[in-house]
C-alpha cells in the first residue's frame, strides 16, 4: 500500500501541474484573442480616426 501511495501522490502532482498548465494556456489564448479584437475595433472607431486626422494634419502657421 505504501508504493501505491507514493505513485498516487506523484500522479496527483503531475495531474495538477498538467491541468493548471492547460487551463493557463487556454485562458491566455482567450485573453490574446479578445485583446486583438478590441484593438481592431478601436482602430476602426470614428473617434480614433478623427484624432488620428488631427495629429497627422500639419500645424497651422500664424501669419502676421
Amino acid at each position: 500500500m505504501h508504493e501505491f501511495g507514493r505513485y498516487a501522490f506523484i500522479g496527483l502532482c503531475v495531474g495538477l501541474v498538467w491541468g493548471v498548465g492547460c487551463s493557463l494556456v487556454l485562458l491566455y489564448s482567450i485573453y490574446l484573442a479578445g485583446y486583438r479584437k478590441a484593438i481592431e475595433d478601436s482602430l476602426k472607431s470614428k473617434r480614433f480616426q478623427e484624432t488620428l486626422m488631427k495629429k497627422q494634419s500639419p500645424p497651422a502657421t500664424r501669419s502676421n
